[in-house]
């Protein structure tokens, strides 16, 4: 029981961090990286469709990024994504593939990011808070069902805020990270 109590937290806090991660990629750090746009929505022959399903994405310059639609027919559909969305990127096509060039961020710009990235963070840190509360509670209804001691309790939930406490820091140790490549000239 004690195990699959402090596993299943495990697995839960895991999700948080994965999901802080995706979140980080979709912000703009000033380099051009094929995340900010593989899940760009378009309108492809009546479906919509995310970019990365409908060409490849590559970035093979630190301010570009090449989208190589498999159907060169995509082009303008591509195109008019990009310009009804609201990344503020400008796409140039060239009947073959879309070269879009990353601008540099401005300083003001650059601020605002890393206060997104902060929200995002303060998300997961909250429901990695709500993960431990619902490990202890899940202790504490194990107790009240006489499957573990008292002692037990006690140091399960130590054993729960130890793990807390480790996501808390591989959480900043990321915010940490992308702050430096946000504001990074």
């Amino acid at each position: 029981m004690h195990d699959e109590i402090k596993k299943k937290v495990r697995q839960r806090m895991d999700k948080s961090i994965e999901s802080l991660q995706e979140e980080f990629k979709k912000i703009r750090s000033g380099r051009a990286n094929a995340s900010l746009v593989e899940g760009l929505i378009v309108d492809y022959y009546g479906n919509r469709l995310p970019l990365k399903q409908l060409a490849g994405i590559s970035a093979p310059e630190p301010r570009l990024i090449v989208i190589q639609p498999w159907d060169k027919g995509a082009l303008s559909a591509i195109e008019k994504a990009f310009h009804k969305s609201d990344l503020m990127l400008h796409p140039n096509n060239d009947g073959k593939v879309i070269r879009i060039s990353i601008p540099p961020l401005t300083e003001d710009r650059r601020k605002e990011l890393v206060k997104v990235a902060k929200g995002k963070t303060e998300d997961v840190r909250i429901a990695i808070r709500n993960i431990r509360r619902d490990g202890n509670e899940e202790v504490k209804t194990a107790e009240k069902n006489e499957h573990i001691s008292k002692d037990d309790t006690k140091k399960m939930m130590e054993e729960i805020q130890r793990i807390t406490d480790e996501y808390i820091k591989k959480i900043n140790t990321l915010l940490e990270g992308k702050e430096a490549e946000i504001m990074e000239v």
